[in-house]
């Protein structure tokens, strides 16, 4: 074996090697997407499982206030849906609304002293509360998930790689513009 050939194979597994660490450094940040969005998922879940219950309870005591409890269901409806079919675009939005609902469904409920007197209300409603914070911190581990794997794949030589073997851009778990601006309080109490 002459000394080209010898140069020429360790080349070839030079070459093998690196695309393998490429290959296994895109499967972890593809993972890591895929592990954000399953934590995302859980709190998701939890928190579509409490809201029919905190209605339940505000029903009893909100007999004339259906236009708001419905609007907190239909919202968590979307949701469900668009997590179910991964639509991120459409996830955002519903996730908006029910924000903007349980915003609208607390700011009623204050008008209600028997209500806030509840104790299953109050307990559901902190429940409530502390998954929307978590899913809002769960949504920052998976938007920064998403970063990296987007960046990966678009630089050289991982593009190499990625294209070669089919790896994609995953979307953003986006804000709706309406999250950004500032709360308006005194409207939440008039409607």
């Amino acid at each position: 074996m002459g000394l080209g050939t010898i140069v020429l194979l360790v080349a070839l597994i030079a070459v093998v090697l690196y695309g393998t660490v490429i290959y296994n450094a895109l499967v972890a940040v593809k993972h890591a997407v895929a592990q954000s969005w399953a934590n995302i998922d859980v709190l998701l879940k939890q928190r579509n499982d409490e809201l029919p219950k905190l209605v339940a309870v505000a029903r009893q005591y909100m007999g004339y206030e259906q236009e708001t409890l419905e609007r907190v269901t239909q919202a968590r409806n979307r949701a469900e849906t668009a997590q179910r079919e991964g639509d991120m675009e459409a996830l955002g939005a519903a996730e908006n609304e029910i924000r903007l609902g349980l915003g609208h469904f607390f700011a009623v409920a204050e008008a209600y002293p028997e209500l806030r007197a509840n104790e299953a209300f109050n307990q559901l409603a902190r429940r409530i509360s502390g998954l929307e914070n978590a899913i809002a911190d769960r949504r920052e581990f998976y938007n920064a998930a998403v970063n990296r794997n987007n960046v990966r794949i678009a630089q050289v030589p991982d593009v190499l790689v990625a294209r070669l073997l089919g790896f994609t851009a995953f979307e953003l778990l986006q804000f709706d513009p309406s999250e950004i601006r500032d709360v308006d309080v005194a409207a939440l109490f008039r409607n």
